[in-house]
């Protein structure tokens, strides 16, 4: 029998009350390693009550204790990184190393929470009229919510739940029932910390916690990861139920490569940003755009052999590039992009449908896939992908490739790679993307900057992580005071001025 995993709420593992199991694979053999137990909606207003009896008191601490608490808790991260990445890996599959870079990029977040004092401060204006003081305070909403995704069971939770507990509130978390082990292990972690219980449930479920959660009158605010439509669908549900949203759904990342550029360093960015964790990143490189036919011939010229030597393997071979995709559905669905790709007339220059890893045929291994010629009209184009398939698209000059992510759907990341400081500058300040890299091939912001896309990669008025986390997990109370020294005015039916 599988061992069961469940959910924490008030500060322990419970297996929840609906008897429903779900399977949790691995994904480098394709067999069952564990039975997860999905929640009902018992299980969630169980986690909810358990948040709102938890929270007054927790927000009543002070900001620097709750900081403190995340001084302990980063401590304990750098202690249990290397079980976190095992757990990781074994259900996710990507490497160790990029395991633990999951791990650390949420580590980052929580770091920046240790401050969390300082980004509650409001403002005071003295003397705003005659007598009369102006202030204001940010105050934490009470129990909001996350729904992250499989790709990063670590970092994404903790961009969540890391700033809205800072900023006094309790959170429900629902992860990905696909990787669930690694939230729970964090929820532990923090209740180690010195976080009280309650503050942070953890709920494993499917779409009934989700419109649970979307539905549920107690919830006050919801942060998404995930797809562009589930991202749509939440935004509008949770919405139209008068909570305050933030959504973060699909990408279509390009990369363009002027003609002046450092090609090998062009094809390193390209190698790490397209196939790194097998493609499953929403700010993978899926497009590279080489401007004029000789760039894009010495781009191909370096790149093809590059891609064909990339080793695929389980976590546990550490001398893998990358490994599985996250379910066997995924695997197909990546291996019918890259027919339809061949179907349509690109060029397929490096072809890995039919890699097999001794000793794992049944897992969900994609070998590495290179496209060339690739046209906008194409699926492999237009769909996010979420493999390891890079998709040359070639341009005849600057402004035809800048057109190609300009009038994508998407508008998540971007990066031109360049010697010519005037077109990397004209570059970003006419991009219509939201996080752009200079000779940076992944331009996630780190902690004390906010992630977040443009166009249908997102939803909502704030970003994620660095000061926007505060601002979206909190709302600001304004107050304009007077004290009477013996100053008698008399009613005034005007509207107040100074």
């Amino acid at each position: 029998m599988s061992k069961v995993i469940g959910h924490f709420i008030g500060g322990e593992r419970v297996t929840g009350t609906s008897g429903v199991l779900n399977p949790v694979y691995d994904p480098a053999t394709g067999k069952v390693q564990a039975q997860l137990a999905m929640a009902n909606l018992d299980d969630l207003n169980n986690a909810v009550n358990n948040a709102s009896q938890a929270q007054p008191a927790w927000a009543a601490l002070n900001p620097q204790k709750r900081g403190r608490v995340f001084m302990k808790f980063v401590e304990l991260l750098h202690r249990d990184m290397d079980k976190l990445a095992e757990a990781l890996s074994s259900e996710h599959g990507k490497t160790l190393p990029d395991a633990k870079g999951d791990v650390i990029r949420g580590l980052e977040v929580a770091e920046f929470c240790i401050g969390a004092a300082q980004m509650m401060k409001g403002e005071f204006t003295e003397g705003a009229g005659p007598g009369i003081d102006i202030y204001s305070m940010r105050q934490p909403l009470g129990v909001v919510a996350g729904i992250t995704p499989f790709n990063f069971p670590a970092m994404i939770p903790m961009w969540k739940f890391c700033p809205a507990i800072a900023a006094g509130n309790a959170f429900i978390l629902k992860p990905s029932e696909r990787d669930p082990t690694v939230p729970l292990m964090l929820a532990e972690l923090l209740l180690e910390a010195g976080l009280p219980a309650g503050i942070l449930n953890v709920v494993n479920g499917d779409k009934v916690v989700v419109d649970g959660i979307l539905d549920h009158p107690d919830i006050a605010a919801i942060g998404f990861v995930g797809s562009t439509p589930i991202a749509e669908y939440i935004y509008s549900r949770g919405c139209t139920n008068g909570k305050r949203v933030q959504c973060f759904g699909g990408a279509k990342n390009h990369m363009i490569i002027m003609p002046d550029a450092d090609m090998d360093q062009a094809v390193d960015a390209l190698i790490g940003a397209g196939y790194g964790a097998a493609g499953e990143r929403c700010m993978a490189i899926s497009v590279a755009v080489p401007v004029g036919e000789e760039a894009a011939n010495a781009l191909m010229e370096r790149l093809k052999p590059r891609v064909e030597a990339l080793r695929v393997g389980p976590y546990t071979q550490a001398d893998a590039d990358f490994g599985p995709l996250i379910t066997a559905e995924a695997r197909q669905r990546v291996l019918s992009l890259v027919d339809s790709g061949v179907e349509a007339g690109a060029t397929l220059a490096v072809d890995g449908r039919k890699l097999s890893v001794e000793g794992y045929e049944d897992g969900n291994f994609v070998g590495a896939c290179l496209f060339d010629h690739v046209t906008t009209d194409m699926a492999i184009y237009r769909e996010e992908i979420f493999g390891p398939v890079l998709c040359v698209a070639r341009a005849a000059d600057y402004e035809a490739a800048l057109r190609l992510p300009m009038e994508n759907e998407y508008g998540n990341g971007v990066s031109i790679f360049t010697r010519d400081g005037d077109a990397a500058r004209d570059f970003t300040s006419r991009i219509n993307v939201g996080m752009v890299g200079v000779n940076v091939p992944i331009p996630v912001p780190l902690a004390y900057y906010t992630f977040g896309g443009w166009k249908r990669s997102g939803f909502g008025d704030l970003n994620q992580h660095g000061a926007d986390a505060f601002r979206f997990y909190t709302r600001t109370k304004t107050v304009t005071q007077r004290w009477p020294s013996g100053i008698k005015d008399g009613a005034d039916f005007n509207i107040p001025t100074m």
